[in-house]
């Protein structure tokens, strides 16, 4: 199982950093029963907003652990999600 980190594209690459970690750190606090042996990380690129929450939307009816981050300092828009997952879900999204 490898941790996707979902990112928005439309942040500058030092926000997508920090946001990324800030997803990661949001699904190993909610989710501590979970088993993520701190092996693969894949930041995936995601068009904007809109996009991550369409996403948000399919992980969750796909019933997949999944934490999102919202930030504070741009009005609490969605800036990243995180999932511990298998590799086809994501087959067609763009690294970061």
């Amino acid at each position: 199982m490898k941790m996707y980190v979902l990112i928005r594209k439309d942040l500058s690459k030092s926000q997508q950093a920090v946001q990324g970690g800030h997803a990661v750190a949001e699904y190993l606090l909610n989710y501590k029963d979970i088993v993520w042996d701190n092996g693969t990380l894949v930041y995936l690129a995601i068009k904007d907003e809109d996009n991550l929450k369409d996403w948000e939307r399919k992980l969750r009816q796909l019933n997949l652990n999944h934490s999102i981050f919202l930030e504070p300092d741009i009005d609490y828009q969605m800036t990243a999600i995180a999932t511990v997952t298998g590799d086809l879900l994501f087959k067609d999204e763009m690294l970061l």
